[in-house]
């Protein structure tokens, strides 16, 4: 018996070692080692000033959130658990009806009760001692300046992919790579092998003091004039550098999931068209002057009235200016006169520099969810069409594709486009728009208009300025209501860049609706206060005595 018991052990051990030994040695490995799918943190997102720091607007951290694993928490005594609950929800803020919900349907070995806790939050759910309470890590998205940015950067949602913004478009560069993490099982566990890769970091071309300032003064203006929302951008004309992009009303992105109404993280900036009214007159002209059919010193006399078919044209306030030049024309934003010149330049030439000038086509800003609307009744070759687009009702463009326009004007006649990616080169397009003759005389225009039109309250001393207000009708249409025509609500804006004959600033002020009678009593104001804060900020030497 001994003999065969020993041969028995002896087969058994070959078998075990020998025969068999590569599936052992895998059943050991399996139980002592431990192989996770794990992805790298997600890439950081910066903004800097004009000194270069960084500032970290977008990060990843770890947080702690709680869960409950049910067949722990829940006991025989009911006493016991509604106490348990009544203290969960003492401590957390939530209704003792809702953990309690969230228990009892619960099927995972531990339900995540509330994400993201605070410290104070994790401290007292420590100390409570909870049976079945148990407080776990996660890494979660962070944006350490709260609303500050929000419509730029967007959010990581519960996917964990970005949605909206910067966080959106650059998705693929800023998410981490997918690797793995080696562990061995012993008395402690021990990470022995790891292979992440974390994304790509982005820096930004907008400037926080810029940025900051523009949207404490969207916040203040907005208030004060009772408006129903805001926003500026500001760009250098030159590159299509994005140095500042607020909207009001804002959001915060940490806790994006509270928001009730999707529609507040639109960026209606690039998301969103409107009608620019008469800032658009200087598209106008451009294709006339460009074309050859006028000059700053045209004449013509205006009667305050034009009657195109059965359809009516008049001036704001029905007021009439009698001879004028083009320079008046956009001095006092004449109707009749911005007519005049589309007549002057043609109905096909008109067509064709609003395509030129990018209003028929996306700006291609690096940023998520960019339209353009294809303004398709002017090709239906209705006189009358062609006339309201000529002082900028009836024609629908995006805050950035005005900014991209006159930003031609700024850059000599050639084509810039707008970008936000400080990593990324400027795309300066070799694209000429109008000849750089039609552009200085564009703007001496606009600075006949700050100096001796209706935008005198745009001047700031020691400086030469552009600019070009927008007081627009809002159509029944874009209100949701079927019915032709116009509100008594307005979009009132101003866009203008300095100093004027070396650009180094352009600033688009929007406001919706607001308590004012035009935009001189509500853009401008806004505009020059942000213009006069750059001009000390960056320390913009004097072009004038």
């Amino acid at each position: 018996m001994i003999v065969v018991f020993s041969v028995a052990l002896v087969i058994r051990l070959y078998i075990l070692q020998i025969s068999q030994h590569g599936y052992w040695s895998a059943m050991a490995r399996g139980q002592q080692y431990f192989y996770n799918s794990i992805i790298g943190n997600r890439g950081e997102i910066f903004v800097t000033d004009k000194t270069g720091a960084l500032y970290t607007v977008a990060t990843t951290r770890d947080v702690n959130y709680v869960c409950v694993n049910k067949n722990e928490f829940l006991g025989s005594d009911e006493s016991s658990n509604t106490s348990s609950i009544n203290k969960l929800s003492e401590i957390l803020g939530l209704e003792s009806k809702i953990i309690g919900e969230m228990i009892g349907v619960s099927v995972n070995m531990c339900e995540p009760i509330k994400r993201q806790l605070s410290d104070k939050e994790s401290q007292l759910i420590s100390e409570a001692s909870l049976k079945g309470v148990y407080l776990k890590k996660e890494i979660n998205r962070y944006y350490p300046y709260q609303t500050f940015l929000a419509h730029v950067i967007g959010f990581v949602g519960g996917s964990g992919k970005g949605q909206y913004g910067i966080e959106a478009f650059y998705e693929d560069e800023l998410g981490g790579e997918l690797g793995f993490e080696e562990g061995e099982r012993g008395p402690r566990i021990s990470i022995i092998n790891k292979s992440i890769e974390k994304g790509k970091d982005i820096t930004l071309t907008i400037d926080y003091n810029i940025q900051h300032k523009a949207e404490e003064l969207l916040i203040k203006s907005v208030g004060e004039l009772k408006a129903s929302s805001g926003m500026m951008i500001v760009v250098n004309p030159t590159t299509g550098a994005v140095l500042a992009l607020a909207n009001y009303p804002i959001f915060n992105p940490n806790n994006y999931s509270k928001e009730k109404d999707y529609n507040i993280f639109q960026n209606r900036a690039i998301q969103s068209t409107y009608e620019p009214g008469s800032t658009f007159k200087p598209i106008t002209m451009a294709a006339a002057l460009d074309t050859n059919k006028v000059n700053p010193d045209t004449k013509y006399v205006d009667q305050g009235v034009i009657k195109i078919g059965r359809s009516t044209i008049d001036n704001y306030g029905q007021r009439v200016y009698g001879e004028q030049t083009m320079t008046g024309v956009l001095e006092k934003s004449i109707n009749t006169g911005a007519v005049f010149a589309e007549k002057q330049a043609g109905d096909e030439n008109f067509i064709e520099y609003i395509k030129k000038f990018g209003f028929l086509e996306l700006t291609n800003i690096d940023l998520q969810g960019e339209i353009y609307s294809k303004n398709s009744n002017l090709f239906n070759g209705r006189e009358i069409n062609y006339a309201t687009a000529s002082f900028g009702q009836g024609v629908e463009v995006t805050p950035m594709q005005m900014v991209q326009a006159f930003s031609v004007i700024a850059n000599h006649g050639y084509m810039v486009h707008p970008y936000i990616n400080a990593n990324k080169k400027p795309l300066v397009s070799s694209r000429q728009v109008i000849s750089e003759k039609s552009a200085r005389d564009l703007v001496s225009m606009l600075v006949s208009v700050t100096e001796n039109g209706y935008s005198k309250a745009a001047r700031i001393p020691g400086y030469f300025v552009t600019g070009k207000t927008g007081t627009a009708q809002v159509s029944w249409s874009a209100l949701g209501v079927k019915k032709s025509g116009y509100s008594d609500q307005t979009i009132q804006s101003f866009i203008g860049f300095f100093p004027a004959y070396d650009p180094k600033i352009l600033i688009m002020v929007r406001l919706d609706n607001p308590d004012a009678k035009t935009a001189e009593y509500s853009a401008i104001p806004v505009y020059k206060e942000m213009a006069k804060y750059i001009i000390d900020y960056l320390q913009i030497p004097p072009d004038r005595k």
